[in-house]
Parts: structure tokens; C-alpha cells; sequence
């Protein structure tokens, strides 16, 4: 990363760590094996797989363990969306012959798209809305639920907002109405605690890009008992669940991603919640007419959903990227018009805020004093903005 850069759109992506990328490096022109291989040289590969698939399990508490040793309800694919897609496949056709799929209206297009497809297939799509602050409309959920549903599909954690969802009770309650829970928790593993089996999920997703491992991995937990039916069809790779010849490379980068996530996760959250909490009391004392989205009780702690008043958010991230300051809008472009996100939209966040609505997402890596220089930077933007705005003081 160039030194001038200030990288605030952590849930973006992230960079690969240092420690993983020396983790990942011996697999590219070294152990190169492949881990189908009968020979030594390919199964000492497939060894390191399994010590990487026990390091994610540990992360999220998947606990179970073959007799071999294997945390065999690990899954590895090639991003969240697989692993979305994969939940979803999985479960529609355990649920014989059940219709109904539960979502909410904030979901990523990760599970989106897949529920269109879903629905022209005459599945049911339910999508509950949320109120102000993100937070899922439970008694609508508990309305909805019914013996003809097969799975409840809910964020761990909002992408745009942070907002985390009562995912546990979810759980319980999809499990009370014979359905299927599945979460997707990319924006989650790595900053928060989950524990698949205190809470008894029967899938959850991980990105590995979204916890400093490399783009082009992912993992589905897929709870041992459950038929299994793979989006992708081939070898015997993962058990036959996962056709393909593993990402060997990017495999072992997650594992140590995992485990490095694991070791720090209280000193991270205390770090990353006190730099995002400095940084909005600063924009809240030096500019007028701004507001914090989503539940500021039940947030990601790196996670930063401002909205500047009467201005567009593009123009914002235009003269911010000047500074070399990276942040990403909460604004969408759609058929060639700029609209408010469809979370922005769920939340009814009103237009003149929500248009020009920034998120600032942190990692690790992010200092007090990139922050600081983030916010003296956005007074005198906003400023210029609002001076040209036809909204402003309307």
C-alpha cells in the first residue's frame, strides 16, 4: 500500500497480512503439490488443508472433530457468494418440499440474487424489514414463520451499517418452526465472537478478503446430519461437496488468517470501537447536520455509516480520494441514476441524508492519526459542498 493512502473501506476488502501472505508463499513455487496426489509430496499438502480447516472451525467454534481429527463441517469455496449460494441450495432441498424462505430486505446481493433465482423457481421470498437503526422488525419475523419454511437466511452483521442481528434467537425460533438457519456472517468472522455450536446454526458463510487472507476463498460451516446437495459438481475435493482442485495457496493464507483473528479478537475490538468512536465525536462536533446510522449498541466495532446532509455522497469520496483518504458511499448507481442503498432505503433514512451517506470501515492497520486527518479533512469538503448544494438550508 503506498504510504500517502489512508485505507478506510475495510469491508470492502482488506489487505493480506504480512504473517499470512509468509503463511500462503511456500504453496506457490515450493509445496506446489496437488492434495488429491496419492504420492508424499501431495499428501503432506492435503495435511496442511486439514490444519487450516481445524484453524477456521476454531475461529467461528465449530467444535466437532472426525476420527481422524478433521473439522469435517468446514467447507472451503471461492468467496462468500459461493458459500451463500451453496446455504441456500443446500437447504431448499433439505426442507422436502417446504416453499417459504425468510430474509431480510438489508441482505448482501450475495443472497439476494440467489432468492430471485429462488423465486422464479415459485419458492416464497419473505424480506422483513428493519427499523431506523437496522435492527431486524422481529415481531414481522415471528408473523412470518410457518410450517411451509424451509430456511431463514440473516446477516450476522450488516455490510453498510454494522448493525449486528439477534442471530441466536433467530436460530432458535427458525428451529421451533422446523426450518433451517443460515447466516451470512462475512462482515462478521474475524470481528466479533461467533460460536456456531453455542448458537446451533446450520450454515454460515466467511469471506476470506474480509479477515486479511487473500480474494478468491471462502468457507460454508455446514452442520454435520444435514443432506448436502454441491452448487458445484465434479471430483471428490471437500468430501464431494466442493468439486475442484483446492486453493491451496489461499486455503492455507484463511487458516492463518483464522487463527491470527482468533488470538487478538478482545484487543482488536476494544482498539477498532475506540478509534470508530473518536472519530465520530469528532465529526459530530465539527460539522452540522450529520447522523450515525444503525444500532449504536449492536455494531461492528470497525464500522462508520455517517450521513452528511443535503449532499451527495460520490462528491464526498471525489475530494476525499484527493487526500488519498479511501471510503465508500452508501449510494448506489441505478439504471444510470444515483439512488439511495437499498439498506439506506430499508432503514427510511431520509433522502437528503441517505444520498449523501459515507462508510468509513477499519482494520488493524488503521491509526488515531489517519482518523484524525480523515475528519480534519472532511470539515472544509463538507463545507464546499453545502456552499454549492441547491439543498443545502432549504
Amino acid at each position: 500500500m503506498p504510504n500517502d493512502t489512508i485505507y478506510l473501506d475495510n469491508n470492502a476488502t482488506t489487505r493480506v497480512a504480512p504473517e499470512v501472505f509468509e503463511a500462503m508463499r511456500p504453496y506457490f513455487c515450493e509445496r506446489y503439490g496437488n492434495p488429491s496426489s496419492i504420492h508424499r509430496f501431495g499428501g503432506s499438502v492435503a495435511s496442511e488443508i486439514e490444519k487450516a480447516r481445524c484453524a477456521v472451525a476454531d475461529l467461528i467454534g465449530a467444535k466437532y472433530r472426525n476420527k481422524d481429527g478433521n473439522a469435517t463441517e468446514i467447507v472451503f469455496t471461492s468467496c462468500g457468494t459461493e458459500s451463500d449460494n451453496t446455504a441456500l441450495q443446500c437447504a431448499v432441498r433439505a426442507a422436502c418440499g417446504k416453499t417459504k424462505i425468510i430474509t431480510s430486505a438489508v441482505e448482501h446481493p450475495g443472497i439476494n440474487h440467489y432468492l430471485d433465482e429462488l423465486a422464479r423457481q415459485n419458492y416464497e421470498i419473505v424480506k422483513i424489514g428493519v427499523d431506523g437503526q437496522g435492527r431486524l422488525k422481529m415481531d414481522d419475523f415471528r408473523a412470518a414463520l410457518d410450517g411451509n419454511t424451509a430456511v431463514v437466511s440473516m446477516m450476522y452483521a450488516n455490510n453498510e451499517t454494522g448493525t449486528i442481528f439477534p442471530v441466536a434467537e433467530l436460530c432458535r425460533l427458525a428451529h421451533e418452526a422446523g426450518a433451517y438457519f443460515h447466516t451470512d456472517a462475512v462482515q462478521a468472522a474475524g470481528k466479533i465472537e461467533i460460536d456456531v455450536d453455542r448458537d446451533q446454526f446450520d450454515f454460515l458463510s466467511i469471506s476470506g478478503h474480509k479477515l486479511h487472507a487473500p480474494k478468491g476463498v471462502g468457507v460454508l460451516f455446514a452442520r454435520r446430519g444435514i443432506p448436502f446437495t454441491p452448487l458445484i459438481l465434479g471430483g471428490h475435493q471437500e468430501k464431494m461437496r466442493r468439486g475442484g482442485t483446492e486453493n491451496v495457496a489461499s486455503i492455507i493464507a484463511l487458516g492463518k488468517a483464522c487463527q491470527m483473528a482468533k488470538a487478538a479478537l478482545p484487543d482488536e475490538i476494544r482498539y477498532l470501537a475506540s478509534l470508530r468512536d473518536a472519530f465520530e465525536a469528532k465529526l459530530k462536533a465539527s460539522i452540522p447536520k450529520i447522523r450515525i446510522n444503525g444500532d449504536l449498541e449492536h455494531r461492528l466495532p470497525n464500522t462508520a455509516s455517517v450521513s452528511f446532509e443535503d449532499i451527495e455522497g460520490e462528491s464526498i469520496l471525489m475530494l476525499l480520494d484527493q487526500f488519498g483518504i479511501c471510503a465508500s458511499s452508501g449510494s448506489a448507481c441505478t439504471t444510470g441514476s444515483l439512488e439511495p442503498s437499498h439498506v439506506m432505503r430499508a432503514m427510511n433514512i431520509p433522502y437528503n441524508a441517505a444520498h449523501g451517506t459515507i462508510r468509513f470501515s477499519l482494520s488493524k492497520y488503521n491509526t488515531q492519526a489517519e482518523l484524525d486527518f480523515t475528519a480534519e479533512k472532511l470539515v472544509p469538503i463538507i463545507a464546499r459542498l453545502r456552499e454549492i448544494s441547491p439543498y443545502w438550508g432549504k
